[in-house]
C-alpha cells in the first residue's frame, strides 16, 4: 500500500469528465459564476459563510483555489454541463492532511440543478481521482447537521458517520455543530 499522497498529479492541473459534465480548472473569467453561487442564500445555508459581497471577492477566492494547487495543497473543479457548457457548481479537495494521506472534500451546486444527480456524478469522478491518482488513504466530509441532502449524498457514496463535534465553531453569532463523514480506500 502507498502512503503517500501522489504529488505528480499537480504537475498539470487534471480535467476530468462524467458522461454529462465537464471537472475543469478554474479560470478569473469564471468569478461572475462563482459569485452566484456564493451570493445565494439557499446554498450558503448550511455552508456556514459569509456571502461574497462582489465578484472582486470571488476572484480572490479563485486566486486562492489556483495559488492552493501550485502548493500542492488542494484542487478544485468548477463543474459544466457538456451539453450546455454550463456552470452548475464546483467541487474539490480544499484541504490536504498529506501526513495522514487524507484529504477533505467541499462541493457546491446552482439550486436549479438540485435532484438530477449531477453532485453525485462529480462526486463519483472526484473520489475515484481522490483514491487512483492522489492515491489518498481517506476522504473527509464535514458537514452542518441540518444538511440533510448533502449527508444523503456522502452516504449514497458510502461515506461513513466518523464525529459528531457539539458547537463545533462560532459563525454568526451562535456555535454550530459538524458532523465528519469519511471514505476509507478500503471501503470502495
Amino acid at each position: 500500500m502507498n502512503y503517500k499522497i501522489n504529488d505528480d498529479v499537480f504537475n498539470f492541473f487534471p480535467a476530468l469528465e462524467t458522461e454529462r459534465l465537464f471537472l475543469m480548472e478554474f479560470k478569473k473569467s469564471d468569478a461572475v459564476e462563482l459569485f452566484k453561487m456564493r451570493s445565494d442564500h439557499s446554498i450558503l445555508k448550511y455552508l456556514d459563510r459569509d456571502p461574497h459581497k462582489s465578484v472582486e471577492e470571488s476572484e480572490i477566492m479563485i486566486d486562492k483555489m489556483i495559488q492552493s494547487f501550485k502548493n500542492k495543497e488542494g484542487i478544485n473543479w468548477i463543474i459544466r454541463k457538456k451539453d450546455t457548457k454550463d456552470v452548475i457548481g464546483y467541487i474539490g479537495y480544499w484541504r490536504m492532511i498529506k501526513e495522514n494521506v487524507r484529504a477533505e472534500i467541499g462541493y457546491a451546486m446552482k439550486p436549479e440543478y438540485w435532484g438530477n444527480g449531477y453532485m453525485n456524478e462529480a462526486l463519483s469522478k472526484v473520489i475515484d481521482f481522490g483514491f487512483n491518482k492522489l492515491c489518498l488513504h481517506s476522504i473527509e466530509g464535514n458537514v452542518n447537521p441540518g444538511n440533510e441532502k448533502s449527508i444523503k449524498l456522502l452516504e449514497k457514496s458510502g461515506f461513513r458517520k466518523e464525529a459528531y463535534f457539539r458547537e463545533d465553531y462560532f459563525y454568526n453569532g451562535k456555535f454550530i455543530d459538524t458532523a465528519i463523514y469519511s471514505l476509507l480506500e478500503t471501503d470502495i
